[in-house]
């Protein structure tokens, strides 16, 4: 293990916050500092937001038909993706180097130039150069991750991750019908205020965001260790993490399976429209809110996050099963509430888990690591909700097997419950304390 580097301390900036803050073993530094990466990101998410609903009308514009507007949005994801997989790693091993903020600082200001470009994209080679340089950057969710773990100790993790999941809800909802809102006027707009939103956050950051990891606790960094698939084989090796990498996996590819299902399948079975689309994602994310946000503190008073994560995963195979064996449009927002309630937990416990396995110098490489696995899951998903779609898109409305998808995906939660039990078995974790 390399020792600390030793940087200097930076003067408070204006407000009168420090740069440096404890490391939030104590009470002050921590209440004092999740506040300010929350408000982080928030403002990250729904700037991300805002661009979901018009960025594939955007690359329609450079398209001659819609089978050539799929083929490169999926270009377009894929790109990100590949970016996304082999930088943030990196990123995270920079930020155990040099400290969150400026990691945070260069993806905020990575964000508002490829928001920018992008409103001003005239050419389709234009739109794919700029999310490689965007992913390449975009390490904020990772490296916002780090942060809550230097700031809180062991015990708390689990219930702080799930009030960063709170706010990813909050600006899910926000994010996407905002965007569809100011969409409707120009397409391009929704990038404009995205850049906005970044560059507001660059600001906020610089000013007022203070650091998280002081000079002590730092680690050096070394490429050997930063690149994506020794970050993942490290990643795997932490003890009491092992086989959770591939419960992770798996809980990451349903769900961005079900991100790039969700409108088609809804469409082709149900006969939905963009309404009621918006309603189900507001539905989500206010499920998200209520029980990341307020209900996991209580649930974490009775259960350990070993506990917690398994009842959420067999939670999940049950909530992907009932979205695809559902018969009619309102029982999917049945299953969301119902599954939300049972399953909302499993990532904030699981997330606790392996930040905990990880020494204090080495929180950016892990979830950079982290990040890094669920974008190589972002790359594949694609390709497989397009397969299971196009193998049962000529089913009548109705038809059940139209839910090949969400099917998937609850035998992928299957697979990641019994990997789960399995190690739990192994790695027993302490009683939850009431």
């Amino acid at each position: 293990m390399t020792g600390a580097m030793a940087d200097t301390e930076s003067a408070p900036p204006a407000g009168g916050v420090p740069r440096e803050m404890p490391a939030g073993q104590g009470p002050a530094g921590s209440t004092a500092a999740m506040p300010f990466i929350m408000v982080t990101v928030l403002i990250d998410m729904i700037a991300i937001g805002l661009i979901i609903p018009v960025l594939p009308l955007l690359v329609g514009k450079f398209t001659a038909s819609p089978a050539e507007q799929t083929f490169w949005f999926g270009a377009v994801a894929f790109t990100f993706g590949v970016a996304n997989f082999f930088a943030s790693p990196i990123l995270g091993a920079l930020s155990d180097q040099y400290g969150r903020r400026p990691v945070l600082l260069l993806g905020f200001s990575g964000f508002a130039a490829s928001f920018i470009v992008t409103g001003l994209a005239t050419a389709l080679w234009m739109l794919i150069v700029v999310r490689l340089f965007s992913g390449a950057l975009q390490s904020n969710i990772s490296v916002a991750n780090a942060y809550v773990a230097d700031i809180t100790p062991p015990q708390e993790r689990a219930r702080r991750f799930g009030l960063l999941g709170a706010m990813f809800g909050v600006g899910f909802m926000l994010g996407p019908v905002m965007g569809g809102l100011v969409g409707q006027i120009d397409i391009h707009y929704p990038f404009f205020a995205a850049g906005a939103l970044a560059i507001v956050n660059w600001l906020y950051g610089y000013f007022v965001l203070p650091e998280s990891l002081p000079p002590e606790r730092r680690r050096r960094f070394e490429w050997h260790r930063a690149n994506p698939f020794a970050a993942l084989s490290g990643l795997a090796q932490l003890h009491g993490v092992g086989a959770l990498v591939v419960v992770i996996a798996f809980g990451s590819l349903a769900q961005f399976v079900l991100h790039n299902s969700w409108v088609l399948y809804t469409t082709f079975k149900f006969g939905w429209g963009p309404a009621q689309v918006g309603w189900s994602l507001l539905a989500v994310g206010l499920m998200s809110v209520l029980v990341q946000g307020f209900l996991l503190k209580h649930m974490l008073k009775r259960l350990t996050p070993q506990r917690l994560a398994t009842m959420g995963l067999v939670g999940s195979s049950l909530t992907y099963l009932g979205f695809g064996a559902a018969t009619e449009g309102w029982m999917l927002f049945v299953v969301i509430v119902i599954g939300n309630l049972i399953a909302g937990g499993a990532q904030a416990a699981i997330q606790s888990l392996v930040s905990n396995a990880a020494d204090p110098s080495s929180q950016g490489q892990t979830m950079g690591a982290v990040a890094s696995l669920n974008s190589m899951m972002a790359v594949l998903a694609p390709v497989v909700s397009a397969a299971l779609l196009g193998f049962v898109s000529h089913r009548p409305q109705g038809d059940w097997l139209i839910g090949m998808p969400f099917y998937f995906c609850a035998a992928l939660q299957c697979a990641g419950t019994l990997v789960a039990l399995t190690h739990f078995r192994r790695h027993p974790g302490p009683a939850a304390t009431v």
